[in-house]
Formats: C-alpha cells, sequence, structure tokens
C-alpha cells in the first residue's frame, strides 16, 4: 500500500522532481523498421541501479496525457494510463512490447524510472510504423489532349504520406518531365504538351517496408497533319509533273504525319472528287485525265489540315491519236465502240465518216457546244462522246469496213484518221 502511493506521488510529481540524465538512457526500436501488424519491442539502454518502477509516455512531454502504462518492479503490477491502445505491455526489463503494431503507434516514446532513492531518470526515443501502401491512382485531367496548345495535369491519388515516384512507359520519368512536378512529387503539370509525351504513367508509393505502384494511365496526343505529301510507287512526288503512258494505270497516295489518322479529300484542277481514300486510282490514263491532282489531309482533333499536289500528264511519245474498237473482234448483234486515244486537247470540233471523208458519208459531227448532229450517212444507230469515239449499236454485217475520223483543233489543224472494223457473224 505505502509503494502503490509513494509510486502515485512520483508519477505526479515526477514534473519537478526529475533528476533528469537523458543522455545516459536511450531507446531503440526491434526492428527497426517496423512494417504495420509487426510485433515491436521498444528496447531500453543505459538503465542502472535498483529500480522500483517505470512509466512509459506516448508523447512528447511527460503529461498524463500521454501516459501509456506504469509498472511496479516487485510486484509486477501495470497500470494502463490514458494514452493504452490495448496493444503494449511493459516488460520486467522496462522495455515497451507493442502487439500488432500501427502507424498510429508511430511517435516519440518516453521512459521514466524511480529508484530506491527516489530519484528518477528518463529517456527518450522514436519509432516509426511504416504502413503497407495499398496502390495509387493516377488521375488525368484528360487523356486525350491537342499537341502545343493543352496542358496536361496527373495528380497521385493516395491516403498515405509515402514518397512518390513516377514512371513514364514503364521507365522512371525522364529529367525534363520531371521538371514539371509539385513539390510533394503528387502533381505532374505539363504545358503545351508534347507528342513524345503519349505513352503509359504510373506513379508509386513507398517507404522502407512497402512498394505500390499504380495501374498505367495512357495519355494520348493529337498532332497533325504535317508533311502531307503524294507517292507514287513509294517516291515522293509532291510538286513534281508525272509523265504516264497512254492507256496504262496510276495510283496516287497520299500521307501524312498525324494522330489521328486523317481524312482525305482528292480534288482535280479544283474541284471535290467522291474519294475519301488515302490513295486515288486512274484505270486508264488519257488526256481527259492530265491536270492537277490534290490531296487534302484534314485532322478532326487538331482542327488543323495540309495539302500537296501533282501535275499528271500523258507521255510525249504516246500521245499521237489512234482509234481502238471495244471491243476489238464484235459479233453481229453486239456494240461497238470505236475508242480514241490521244485526240487534241485543244480539240473544236470532229466529224464521223462511213468510208472516206466527204458530206455524203457523213455519220455524225460534234459541234463546239460539245452536242453532236447527225450526218446524211447516219442510220440512228451511232452516237458520238466528247472524248471523239463513236459508238455504233446493234451492228450487221453491213456495218463492216472502213471508218474515217476528221478532227480540227482550236488552232485550225486537222487531223484524219482511218479504221477498219470488222463485223464476225453469227454462228
Amino acid at each position: 500500500m505505502k509503494m502503490a502511493l509513494a509510486w502515485c506521488s512520483w508519477l505526479f510529481l515526477s514534473a519537478w522532481m526529475l533528476n533528469i540524465a537523458a543522455a545516459e538512457i536511450s531507446i531503440t526500436p526491434e526492428p527497426a523498421q517496423p512494417a504495420e501488424g509487426d510485433n515491436v519491442t521498444l528496447v531500453v539502454h543505459g538503465l542502472s541501479g535498483e529500480l522500483l518502477a517505470y512509466n512509459w509516455y506516448a508523447g512528447p512531454t511527460l503529461s498524463l496525457t500521454f501516459l501509456v502504462a506504469s509498472y511496479i518492479v516487485s510486484t509486477g503490477d501495470e497500470t494502463p494510463g490514458p494514452a493504452h491502445t490495448g496493444r503494449e505491455a511493459v516488460r520486467p526489463d522496462g522495455s515497451l512490447a507493442i502487439r500488432g503494431a500501427l502507424p498510429g503507434h508511430t511517435g516519440t516514446y518516453i521512459i521514466q524510472t524511480l529508484n530506491r532513492q527516489f530519484q528518477t531518470e528518463v529517456g527518450y526515443g522514436h519509432v516509426q510504423v511504416y504502413e503497407i501502401l495499398a496502390p495509387p491512382t493516377v488521375m488525368a485531367n484528360d487523356t486525350a489532349l491537342v499537341e502545343r496548345r493543352d496542358t496536361l495535369r496527373l495528380v497521385c491519388s493516395s491516403p498515405s504520406p509515402a514518397e512518390v515516384r513516377w514512371f513514364f512507359n514503364g521507365d522512371a520519368l525522364p529529367v525534363a518531365v520531371r521538371l514539371g512536378l509539385s513539390p510533394d512529387g503528387r502533381m505532374l503539370t505539363r504545358h503545351g504538351i508534347r507528342r513524345e509525351e503519349a505513352g503509359t504513367y504510373q506513379c508509386e508509393v513507398w517507404n522502407p517496408v512497402s512498394v505500390s505502384r499504380s495501374e498505367p494511365l495512357n495519355l494520348t496526343v493529337y498532332f497533325g497533319p504535317e508533311r502531307v505529301a503524294i507517292l507514287q510507287d513509294s517516291t515522293t512526288r509532291t510538286g513534281c509533273t508525272i509523265k504516264v503512258d497512254f492507256n496504262t494505270s496510276l495510283t496516287l497516295w497520299c500521307v501524312s504525319r498525324s494522330c489521328p489518322e486523317p481524312e482525305y479529300v482528292w480534288a482535280f484542277n479544283g474541284k471535290a472528287l467522291k474519294n475519301g481514300q488515302d490513295h486515288l486510282n486512274i484505270s486508264s490514263m488519257t488526256v481527259a485525265h492530265e491536270g492537277t491532282y490534290t490531296c487534302i489531309a484534314k485532322n478532326s482533333k487538331t482542327l488543323l489540315s495540309g495539302s500537296a499536289s501533282v501535275v499528271v500528264k500523258l507521255s510525249a511519245a504516246v500521245v499521237a491519236m489512234m482509234i481502238v474498237p471495244v471491243p476489238t473482234k464484235p459479233t453481229e448483234g453486239q456494240d461497238v465502240t470505236l475508242t480514241v486515244q490521244g485526240y487534241p486537247k485543244d480539240l473544236l470540233v470532229y466529224a464521223w465518216y462511213r468510208g472516206p471523208a466527204s458530206e455524203p458519208n457523213r455519220l455524225l459531227s460534234q459541234l463546239p457546244s460539245g452536242n453532236w448532229i447527225a450526218g446524211p450517212a447516219h442510220t440512228g444507230r451511232e452516237v458520238g462522246f466528247a472524248n471523239c469515239s463513236l459508238l455504233v449499236q446493234k451492228l450487221n454485217l453491213t456495218d463492216a469496213g472502213r471508218y474515217t475520223l476528221k478532227t480540227v483543233t482550236l488552232q485550225g489543224k486537222t487531223d484524219t484518221l482511218e479504221v477498219e472494223l470488222q463485223v464476225a457473224p453469227l454462228e
């Protein structure tokens, strides 16, 4: 009873009775860097003499508010204090055991001893209980941005105050990008985002006992179109003149650097074509296909566009006019087209004749207006076209023979060309 009363007196009067020797007593945690859930022992070093009792405090001062427990050495009696969490126990050697320590046990601890001369000493120590970290989350103001226009803001969200590291495409964040980190490392800001910064971002929280990384967040950076070009057989032809043999095919490809892939619009001599593809095909080159071809690339995300043009012309060696029957060997009852290849670009008028070029033999003529009129030899089965070609419908055997085409250019140049048509009888 006397010992208990003496202990109580010591407890409340210790603040002014201290004979402080803090440098002699020290406290170290075992393990030194405990994780939450570990059993931790605060080991006391430097105890001397015959001791009567211990007081343990979890706080910065010897205040009753921070008292964890009082312990009587002779009886082994332990009295919990206001700061006792139910996990602490004082051992006979003065150490304090914490069962299943929590991050809340982090802080300063003080041990106060009482010897038989009723002198007190104190010792100080600190313990840091590290939590097992849950994966953080990367949050973004947007995951699809326009290059040089938009700002990227990423936040590493975690309830833990642990240190933060960032990763880009699985590797440590480049130095240039790290310059955009906030002082606590939890926010990454990039003004005028660049295409090189598109990819996956992750953040990682860590402490000495635990590491946890977020799921990847994918960032898309829209740019372009730029460097729009027209290719022929993988060769850039932008700004060039492409010469193509008569009646051969030509494919033009439009390419550009753009994200996302742009929309393509083709134009011929300034007029839009019904073609939304990245390529344009001319299956059979004629004079009608000569001109300027333009590809326009449009990016719906950046709202930017770019274009490229080429000039396509017939090869000079094959511009000479010729007539080719299609089909080449028609049968009685079929239609045949006397196709004119290489007709004059500056054509004024033309006329077709059945036989020599004389008025009685004239089948039809095309006027400068583009309309054609029937001649004396017209049977009602002949049709003329703007490219000088002549269609003869429902052939009979008497349609076989010579046909003559006469052309006149704007410069007054006259050309005459003949073809022999053969009609095979029905079997």
